[in-house]
């Protein structure tokens, strides 16, 4: 998977390949302080994933939908400080698939660019709530740069959805699949939203209802 990094802030960049050059798989093709520069290196390198501050200098929300216009493959996370509303929904009509906030854990930030890479769209639990409260359907949201399929739950969804219809608790979980229970619960949150269930209930229904475990399994387990 090739990662372009796009942000003026010389911290957040070397943060940025930090974090990112710790994953398996992941080759970071550079870093762009501005707009030229990224149109520049996605036209020389064909990246997969771009990873981006599009509310620094050097930037704007246009800077995306300019790439797409040329580069419709290539897919953008957004990584910000805490934005309104209306600005997520400019960022997702401009054609951003995941966004998450620069003040994320770590593996949250690994989970964005890692799920957005394969298709699925990611948000962390403060945006996911904001977008929430705003009532906002990120399916619904009128934008030809939006050309993603329906949300589909990824791989890790599927292992955390398993493990709440078995009765583990948000820390149980965390342990077992070696991530932070912080993760465990932004995943949580983007399951409810794609399910477009509000509790555990919803989870557990899904899952049996998609045998991915038996009514038997989750009743008599004695986790709680």
């Amino acid at each position: 998977m090739k990662v372009l990094i796009a942000d003026s802030n010389v911290i957040a960049l070397n943060g940025l390949r930090s974090i990112l050059s710790k994953l398996p798989g992941i080759q970071i093709t550079g870093e762009a302080k501005n707009e030229s520069e990224l149109i520049e290196h996605v036209r020389s390198f064909s990246p997969d994933v771009i990873v981006i501050d599009y509310t620094v200098q050097g930037f704007s929300v246009d800077s995306i939908s300019k790439t797409l216009r040329d580069y419709p493959a290539v897919k953008f996370v957004a990584v910000t400080p805490e934005q309104s509303a209306q600005t997520l929904v400019d960022a997702l009509r401009a054609g951003v698939s995941s966004y998450i906030k620069k003040d994320c854990d770590i593996s949250e930030i690994m989970d964005s660019v890692i799920e957005t890479a394969k298709g699925s769209r990611f948000f962390c639990g403060q945006i996911l709530e904001t977008i929430q409260k705003a009532h906002i359907d990120v399916e619904d949201i009128d934008c030809d740069a939006l050309t993603c399929e329906p949300l589909a739950l990824s791989e890790r969804e599927l292992e955390v959805i398993t493990l709440i219809a078995e009765g583990y608790t948000n820390q149980q979980v965390a342990e077992l699949l070696f991530l932070s229970a912080h993760t465990v619960n932004t995943h949580r949150k983007n399951i409810m939203a794609k399910l477009g269930v509000k509790n555990t209930a919803g989870i557990v229904m899904y899952a049996v209802k998609t045998n991915l475990v038996t009514p038997n399994k989750f009743l008599f387990n004695g986790q709680t």
